[in-house]
């Protein structure tokens, strides 16, 4: 974080009535209702979210993906002159489609601006992928194959092996990612070969994973980690009250908030 952020941040934490541990910002895909109550979970206590949504009449997923971060600065733009701590970019897919030199220009443009770190989705998994010295990869995808075929390009351009991939079928005709259900989740991974994975990716921040990821990593002995949990873990990192270090497996601070209703 720039001093600057840091001052303010720091300045604004001191007089808020919500948030005093820290105060975030949320963008989420218009459709998606996975991310928020999520995110709301995993946050430390004493920290506050504001959300806003990421919009587009784009007809097709592709479109949409597109706009969402084209106009992200406008979409940051809704919420005025609140003074965040960070704000969180809730779509993977989005930078699933761009070059790592395109998104970096963009994010440093609209921090400089706001004067607040913007974290992507994709780049909270990277990090979280850092901290764990993780370098193979086995992915869980609820994408259409294209975007599952771009998912697992980034990854490996960004210095991973992927070891196995399992492409998920639609959950439903209407909302193919976010009728997915954890029971089901559960069965289609059962016979996946994760063999050779330092870490199990469960992708995109509209399937919902938090009651998969605790029986997961018990069964596969390894780190398996969700969008929102590492997009939760980054932006509790800049305000200092994430859970210390990889040793964690990242939640391991919030372990007893995922026994969820």
């Amino acid at each position: 974080m720039s001093k600057l952020s840091t001052s303010l941040a720091g300045a604004a934490g001191d007089a808020r009535e919500y948030g005093r541990a820290g105060l975030y910002g949320l963008l989420t895909p218009q459709g998606n209702p996975t991310a928020e109550p999520e995110m709301r979970i995993l946050l430390p206590p004493q920290t506050s979210m504001l959300c806003a949504r990421l919009t587009s009449r784009g007809g097709d997923l592709r479109r949409r993906l597109t706009d969402y971060f084209e106009r992200l600065s406008t979409f940051i733009d809704q919420f005025d002159d609140i003074v965040f701590d960070a704000v969180g970019f809730a779509c993977t897919g989005s930078s699933y489609g761009l070059e790592a030199q395109e998104e970096r220009i963009q994010l440093a443009s609209i921090e400089t601006r706001k004067g607040y770190p913007v974290v992507t989705a994709a780049g909270a998994v990277e990090q979280a992928f850092r901290a764990l010295a993780v370098q193979a990869i086995a992915l869980v995808s609820p994408y259409p194959s294209w975007l599952t075929d771009a998912c697992r390009a980034h990854w490996e351009r960004r210095g991973m092996r992927v070891t196995a991939t399992l492409q998920l079928p639609p959950a439903s005709p209407v909302q193919p990612i976010y009728a997915h259900t954890t029971p089901a989740l559960l069965e289609r991974v059962q016979g996946f070969d994760t063999h050779g994975a330092e870490a199990v990716l469960l992708t995109g921040t509209g399937m919902p994973s938090l009651r998969a990821l605790q029986p997961l990593e018990a069964a596969r002995g390894v780190p398996v980690l969700s969008s929102n949990l590492c997009l939760a873990w980054a932006l509790a990192k800049i305000t200092g009250t994430a859970p210390p270090g990889p040793e964690s497996r990242l939640y391991g601070g919030w372990s007893s908030r995922l026994t969820i209703s």
